[in-house]
């Protein structure tokens, strides 16, 4: 009886881990275009530059509107530049497009603690403790950083 106990205790353990590991592929982490105009994109993210990175991206997105990666490096892009009104529009369309996009609620919430929306910033710091249910992600990790320096600066 004894060991039926166990073989069941570790049937829920596995089965828990598999749920876990099936989570953490959700948000951001779908296959990556390959598009030669995306990487350069993406490599000038990289490398920062902002200017190019836009250039290239929009491309990119104007043939793809519907790559959530695409447009979360775009308002990464733009949020880095300084013209926020872009960054938080292609964030809302990578958020549209993949309500689970981890790295989109991140650098989102980080936007608003640029423009002071610390309730905004929390909200996606909560959207993100779901998705990272019950081992917190990175993403989670780094939000809940700069929300707790923003409230120490102010």
């Amino acid at each position: 009886m004894k060991s039926f106990v166990r073989c069941i205790a570790l049937g829920a353990i596995i089965a828990s881990l598999m749920t876990v590991s099936a989570q953490a592929n959700l948000g951001g982490d779908a296959e990556e275009s390959t598009d030669t105009t995306f990487q350069e994109g993406k490599k000038a993210v990289q490398e920062q530059n902002w200017k190019k990175a836009v250039d290239r991206l929009e491309k990119f997105v104007t043939a793809n509107p519907g790559d959530a990666d695409a447009r979360n490096y775009l308002g990464y892009s733009y949020r880095k530049l300084g013209f926020m009104e872009h960054a938080f529009l292609h964030y809302n369309e990578a958020l549209k497009i993949n309500p689970k996009h981890k790295h989109a609620h991140e650098y989102i919430g980080e936007a608003y603690l640029m423009v002071d929306k610390v309730k905004e910033a929390e909200q996606h710091l909560a959207e993100l403790s779901k998705l990272c249910s019950p081992i917190p992600c990175e993403e989670q990790k780094q939000l809940k950083q700069a929300i707790d320096d923003y409230k120490k600066k102010k």
